[in-house]
């Protein structure tokens, strides 16, 4: 057998081994590197940053008197929130919904946030 041929069955006892959530964790990181987004865990505060991933979360805000749409957004690494100020819903943003997301990444609460973000809705894949 080929070293290729070897490549292979690892691949194939890992698939068949390791835990679903693990697996689909590593392919929305590889899907993101393909679309040269940045892996959530390597973007740093103040960066200009592009990053895709799965939303898991959507929640309405209530801040104040300004309505503020938040989203989880997770690439496989780490979570990065999405936030549009003066919004109650955007169409498309929905659990389970695959998004490239622009912008300059900060930090609230220790979580990582892009505001008011340009976005890109992905197709199921």
């Amino acid at each position: 057998m080929t070293s290729s041929g070897g490549g292979y069955w690892r691949r194939l006892v890992r698939r068949l081994t390791t835990d679903v959530s693990e697996l689909d964790a590593d392919d929305l990181s590889r899907k993101a590197e393909e679309v040269g987004a940045v892996r959530a865990c390597d973007c740093r505060s103040g960066e200009q940053v592009t990053v895709m991933g799965r939303v898991r979360s959507v929640e309405l805000c209530p801040r104040d008197a300004v309505a503020t749409l938040e989203a989880e957004l997770y690439d496989g690494t780490e979570g990065v929130t999405l936030v549009w100020l003066g919004r109650r819903r955007i169409a498309g943003i929905e659990p389970g919904r695959t998004i490239k997301a622009k912008g300059r990444i900060a930090v609230r609460d220790g979580r990582k946030v892009l505001y008011n973000p340009y976005y890109e809705l992905q197709n199921a894949s």
